[in-house]
């Protein structure tokens, strides 16, 4: 970002800095996110980085340090440092990916990543089990396929989504490349990652290295998607940022704006809440760019740098009100919003199996359950992209698409899958409206399981469906082991957070569509009274819902719970 508006910063963001919180000081004496990561990548004597601040500082260059939970109590009695490894998130605008790219994100996998690869819930790939001294081979392999992980996590910019639908044809390339040019625009310009991860060497200049994020960058992370109606795959209501793109005979014409989303709380701190995006108005094509810079220059420059627990920009907005934001950023735009155009959400789930489109290409979708892609897919996939003429397009709902398929290649490709993966399209359809985030054992802030107990109590919970004649009923699961909210379950008809091992907390009655906030109906509880609470509510919903009525609505019109107007009354 290079516009003289958001170099001249409207206020100091270096004053006071011990007045600020500690990451904010951290930040600024960071060198723009080099640190001392570098010599923290020799030392041999540990498998971590030995430096707390260069632990938060790898997060802007896409890379979490992680300990093997399951191994945590054993190694701490046999006095033995936590096996540490690392997770190492890539940047895929819009989800898409060659086939080239595939190949080499297969071969890193199995390298250096325990022949695993994750999809996650906002279009990209994470591996997992990484080593230390694998950090950098991942990294230049990478490179090498064109793709890097600059700011994937950090305070800044994150991965920027974008509806998948290819049935869109001509409109969804548009809307795909804005999503691109976006993602390249937004992230932090530091070289500190070319010169730890690639060897380059350190480059004086004049120029300032961070024009627009300054020393200090954002209070905390920011989150831009792109929806194409009538789908909100990416629920953008759940984005700090979200671009809704409007369209007529001509093409693409511009996008309502929403601000505010974001889906991360904290357990016992009522001052914290999930918020969905308020729209404030379209803006042509034209103007994407600079409304971006301008949303992010506020949060930027107004966003809380004192307590992390509400730095985020929905709280900025809540503070300051939503006029005096949406006038703020227009002041910097130099132009008013235009009214906001009308649009209809009717699906947020994916179009499994073959689709086809206009142009004579076919689309493959297939069902990866939890984003979990073991050695079985893989080998598949990785027959699949040798011959693979088109893209490969992830979902927000953690599956994956084989695009731009030409007729003569079907067959082929069908017969790898029904070599490697028979069953792959025989998922429930409560296990196609699922998703969930990784948890145990990687992630640090898991409080309990998610990925891998999700599917043995989705075993349960269709089995209340079947009892109920609803087993084709679609219905929105989400699950996160802690309250940050990952995997967006606020939003989901039936949302799980963790508390402790084998304890949540359960909500109900957000929206099918993604555009309503759920509710906490039980605090702390385990699967027990979780399913007697779905059974009541199921066997309710299964006698006396109205047609076409969907079970996060019911809930709400049944009086199960109440409903979520604003996200500042969420913990009401």
């Amino acid at each position: 970002m290079t516009d003289t508006t958001l170099i001249d910063r409207s206020r100091d963001l270096s004053q006071s800095l011990e007045r600020l919180g500690p990451d904010e000081a951290m930040k600024d004496r960071s060198n723009y996110l080099r640190g001392s990561i570098a010599e923290g990548l020799l030392d041999r004597i540990t498998g971590a980085v030995p430096s707390a601040d260069d632990v938060k500082l790898m997060k802007f260059h896409g890379i979490y340090q992680q300990d093997d939970r399951d191994l945590r109590d054993e190694r701490r009695r046999q006095k033995l440092e936590p096996a540490y490894q690392f997770m190492i998130r890539v940047r895929l605008p819009g989800g898409v990916c060659t086939p080239a790219q595939w190949l080499k994100l297969d071969e890193l996998a199995r390298r250096h990543g325990g022949e695993t690869l994750r999809l996650t819930t906002r279009q990209t790939f994470q591996f997992h089990w990484v080593l230390k001294d694998s950090l950098r081979p991942i990294i230049q392999g990478l490179h090498e396929a064109l793709l890097d992980t600059v700011a994937a996590c950090g305070d800044d910019s994150r991965g920027v989504m974008c509806t998948v639908n290819p049935q869109s044809s001509r409109f969804h390339a548009e809307v795909a490349a804005m999503a691109k040019r976006v993602s390249d625009h937004v992230i932090p310009k530091t070289r500190a990652y070319h010169e730890i991860w690639y060897g380059s060497e350190l480059a004086a200049s004049s120029e300032a290295e961070e024009p627009f994020y300054g020393r200090t960058y954002l209070p905390r992370k920011f989150k831009i998607g792109f929806a194409l109606p009538p789908s909100n795959d990416i629920d953008v209501y759940a984005q700090d940022l979200g671009f809704i793109a409007i369209g007529g005979a001509a093409g693409l014409e511009g996008f309502n704006v929403a601000i505010g989303g974001g889906m991360g709380r904290t357990d016992q701190a009522p001052e914290t809440y999930p918020r969905l995006a308020s729209v404030i108005g379209f803006v042509p094509v034209d103007r994407v760019i600079a409304c971006a810079d301008a949303v992010m220059t506020v949060q930027r420059d107004y966003g809380d740098r004192k307590d992390r627990q509400r730095a985020r920009f929905k709280y900025t907005i809540d503070d300051k009100g939503l006029n005096w934001i949406k006038a703020e950023i227009e002041r910097i735009m130099g132009l008013p919003f235009e009214n906001a155009r009308p649009c209809d959400f009717t699906s947020n789930g994916d179009s499994y199996g073959w689709n086809s489109t206009p142009d004579g290409r076919h689309h493959r979708t297939l069902i990866v359950e939890n984003g979990r892609l073991d050695l079985t897919l893989l080998d598949a996939l990785r027959d699949i992209a040798r011959t693979h003429h088109g893209t490969f397009r992830l979902t927000p709902n953690q599956n994956l698409i084989i695009a731009g398929v030409r007729s003569e290649d079907r067959p082929a490709i069908d017969a790898i899958l029904a070599e490697h993966f028979p069953d792959i399209d025989h998922l429930s359809v409560l296990r196609r409206n699922a998703i969930a985030c990784v948890a145990f054992p990687t992630c640090g802030l898991a409080m309990a399981e998610s990925e891998r107990y999700l599917p043995k109590l989705l075993d349960r919970i269709e089995a209340i469906l079947a009892d109920n004649g609803l087993t084709d009923e679609p219905i929105t699961v989400r699950m996160s082991g802690c309250p940050n909210g990952c995997s967006r379950p606020y939003i989901a008809e039936i949302g799980l957070t963790g508390r402790a091992p084998g304890k949540y907390n359960l909500y109900l009655g957000g929206g099918f569509h993604g555009e309503r906030l759920n509710r906490m109906v039980r605090e702390n509880i385990g699967e027990p009274a979780i399913l007697e609470i779905l059974a009541e509510a199921i066997g309710r919903f299964a006698r006396e819902r109205e047609p076409g009525e969907h079970f996060g609505d019911f809930t709400i019109r049944a009086g199960i719970v109440r409903e979520v107007t604003e996200g500042r009354h969420f913990n009401d």
